[in-house]
């Protein structure tokens, strides 16, 4: 008996036809429509030799990629040396089927969706029946959602920790990396200038911001606390303690810290001394703010918050709201309030955190009125329910606190609704433990337990990604219109005191020394270059075209550049005069070789922008091409600077010609001055050149060649021998004459 060692040696019996099915391959072996995607069972039949797959994949199953008239190319695994790889094999249509594998399942769905129709109609307790046991229970959704809970909150603690180490990297590389800003500190110190703007102008109320409010004692301070993660506020049993609106930003970074804005000093937020210090500072700077006779006061403290995993925001705490006013306070205290919380509610554009007591009565609550006065729609309004943990132990009707959650029991609309819990109401808990104990609760909860709380409704975790969420959403879709009014309003600025103050400006030209200084450095160019070969013909067309095509080659080639380097040596002497002011009785010199050495060096590595250049000759080019005069006082500028120009010019060629042809007569006789030989040829020349041009006054700027011929001729009839060049030279700077 042979030994074939060919691919199909003992495949007789593997590709054989079943019992009675031999002979011609049936039609309906054609017939079958094979698609993109279809799974199919690969079976080899030996009565076709053509396409057959080999051995390996005979009884396989694979998925359909391509289809061609004979074919299909069909993906299935293989085994190769311990791994499953996906191989792409193209087989003729008689050796496979479609495959019957997803049968069952499809059947299974099939009956389930009966069985769901049929109990919704009879509306009979199968259906629920139905859902517990394919879905499984309310409780094991419960324990599932805190189990991924869990594993979500480790894995952030993780993401936290390798940012922070991330951070820490780039905080010790490339020192210009210290210098960059991130983004909702920009944001923030543009709130800052704003706030710091003309109240007339209401500039500082049109960019979003989260405006925390609440009534007193209700938990907002503790709110913002979870978010910063910090216990940064100053604390009072029932006393209020937020005397004026606290400005917090957020921002990620490697260490967590504070420090205010007009402040240098960082408040480390892991020490417990720095934090007690920073509470204190903020509650000697809120009574600092509070004018005598009052209790609370408008003006805003700026603090930022550095850490990492903090969310990326802009909030304000505002004073909580009261319903009366108790001995010891301002009469006004409660209107001010009151104004106080309008005037950041009334932005459009912020977001309003409301916060709610839960552990006291609804109908007890100011601040709801007051919120959905300002935002009746909801379209800009978080809901937040505080001290849960005692609602649920103190309210008799837990569907009460549902009602809260679904927004039916309040007269107001937000966009969302969240519950927390800030702690047990000991003032000395760490952040870490009144997390751990919000997210106790909440496992314990029946409150989630029976479904009237979902997950993602509850935990400052979820709070805080829900409002910076929509803060960025606020920002993204109000920036851009906010520049555009921000251009708008300095136009109106602008255009009120060109027609109020047309004799004023902020800075005259006179008074900046770096257009004193380009007026010297072009003055030359201008005369030489544009105005003397314009200014040759007495037609006004031509001397038009002249100046326009000169100017327009001189700005496109020479012009940005001495701007850019007149105002590099005007800033350079600036800068230099700033450093060597007068000193005083007082000063010290021992710091004076070491601002030597900064000027010097911040001389040496300053660069001008690559793009300055280019954006001058932008602006250059549509100064020229301006004609209109907006006033006399420009028209009399410009005259000014022709007429300067001019006459240095003309004192310049005059003194160059008396050079050359030695003192005159008067200057002879008087001091005793002589002319050398040199100077009495150059005086000849003079004459013999004057006595020409007087007889042709429009004579062009150049001598033609019989000209200088005549006038050499002319002097040699006199005795005196002249060289051509030294004729065309007498004749250059006669003409130079203005």
């Amino acid at each position: 008996m042979t030994n074939t060692k060919r691919k199909r040696r003992g495949t007789r019996y593997m590709f054989s036809r079943p019992f009675r099915k031999h002979g011609v391959v049936p039609l309906v072996t054609y017939m079958r429509i094979y698609k993109k995607g279809d799974i199919v069972d690969i079976k080899g039949m030996g009565t076709v030799q053509k396409g057959m797959p080999h051995k390996c994949y005979h009884g396989k199953t694979g998925r359909v990629y391509n289809v061609t008239q004979h074919a299909v190319g069909i993906v299935v695994n293989k085994e190769v040396k311990g791994k499953i790889l996906a191989k792409r094999i193209n087989v003729h249509t008689e050796h496979i089927k479609h495959s019957k594998s997803r049968d069952s399942f499809l059947k299974r769905v099939k009956e389930n969706d009966q069985k769901k129709k049929e109990a919704k109609e009879k509306g009979s307790p199968g259906e629920t029946a139905f859902r517990a046991t394919d879905h499984g229970s309310e409780s094991d959704k419960h324990y599932r959602k805190l189990k991924y809970q869990r594993i979500l909150e480790r894995l952030e603690k993780e993401n936290k920790e390798l940012r922070k180490l991330v951070l820490q990297k780039d905080d010790k590389g490339i020192h210009h990396r210290k210098l960059k800003k991130s983004l909702i500190d920009m944001y923030s110190e543009v709130l800052d200038v704003l706030s710091d703007y003309d109240a007339s102008y209401n500039t500082q109320d049109h960019l979003p911001r989260v405006v925390v409010v609440g009534d007193q004692s209700a938990g907002k301070t503790s709110v913002l606390e979870m978010i910063a993660q910090a216990r940064i506020f100053p604390r009072g049993s029932g006393e209020m303690m937020t005397r004026s609106p606290v400005k917090v930003t957020l921002s990620e970074g490697p260490h967590h810290v504070a420090l205010f804005k007009d402040s240098s000093r960082e408040f480390d937020l892991t020490k417990e001394e720095d934090l007690a210090a920073l509470r204190h500072e903020i509650e000697l700077r809120m009574r600092k703010n509070v004018k005598e006779g009052c209790t609370v006061s408008p003006e805003t403290i700026s603090l930022n918050v550095k850490g990492p995993g903090l969310q990326r925001m802009v909030l304000v705490d505002l004073p909580g709201v009261i319903n009366t006013v108790t001995s010891g306070m301002a009469p006004d205290t409660k209107e001010t309030i009151f104004s106080i919380s309008k005037a950041y509610m009334q932005n459009p554009n912020a977001i309003i955190l409301c916060i709610q007591d839960g552990s006291v009565d609804a109908e007890r609550s100011i601040v709801t009125d007051l919120v959905s006065q300002m935002d009746p729609h909801g379209r800009r309004t978080i809901f937040v329910l505080t001290k849960v943990d005692l609602a649920e132990k103190n309210v008799a009707s837990p569907s009460r606190i549902q009602q809260i959650i679904e927004g039916k029991l309040f007269p107001m609309k937000a966009l969302g609704y969240f519950a927390v819990v800030t702690g047990k109401g000991n003032s000395s808990e760490s952040i870490e433990a009144i997390r751990e104990y919000e997210e106790e609760f909440f496992q314990n909860s029946k409150l989630l337990k029976t479904s009237m709380l979902k997950a993602h409704q509850v935990t400052t975790r979820n709070l805080s990604l829900a409002v910076s969420d929509c803060f960025w959403k606020m920002v993204r879709e109000s920036v851009e219109q906010q520049a555009d009014s921000f251009k708008a309003t300095r136009f109106n600025l602008e255009t009120e005191w060109k027609n109020n103050y047309p004799r004023l400006r902020e800075l005259d030209r006179g008074g900046n020394p770096s257009t004193v200084f380009v007026g010297k450095r072009i003055s030359t160019h201008v005369i030489e270059n544009i105005y003397l070969p314009a200014a040759q013909t007495m037609n006004s067309g031509t001397f038009n075209t002249t100046v326009d095509i000169k100017l327009k080659q001189w700005t496109d080639k020479q012009l940005p550049n001495k701007a850019v380097e007149v105002a590099w040596e005007t800033l350079q002497e600036e800068f230099s005069r700033f450093m060597t002011e007068p000193k005083g009785k007082e000063h010290d010199d021992i710091f004076d070789k070491l601002k030597e050495a900064v000027k010097e060096e911040s001389i040496k590595r300053h660069k001008w922008n690559d793009f300055a250049e280019d954006s001058l000759r932008v602006i250059q080019h549509n100064a020229l091409e301006d004609r209109s005069i907006s006033d006399k006082q420009q028209w009399d500028a410009a005259i000014y600077f022709m007429e300067e120009a001019l006459q240095a010019r003309l004192k310049d060629t005059e003194n160059a010609i008396e050079n050359m042809v030695g003192p005159d007569w008067k200057k002879r006789w008087l001091y005793w001055k002589n002319r050398t030989q040199e100077q009495c040829v150059h005086n000849e020349t003079k004459n013999e050149l004057e006595k020409m041009l007087k007889c042709n006054e429009e004579h062009p700027a150049y001598l033609a060649s019989d000209e200088i011929t005549t006038v050499r001729k002319n002097l040699e009839s006199r005795g005196v021998d002249v060289d051509p060049s030294l004729v065309i030279c007498m004749a250059q700077e006669h003409e130079s004459v203005p």
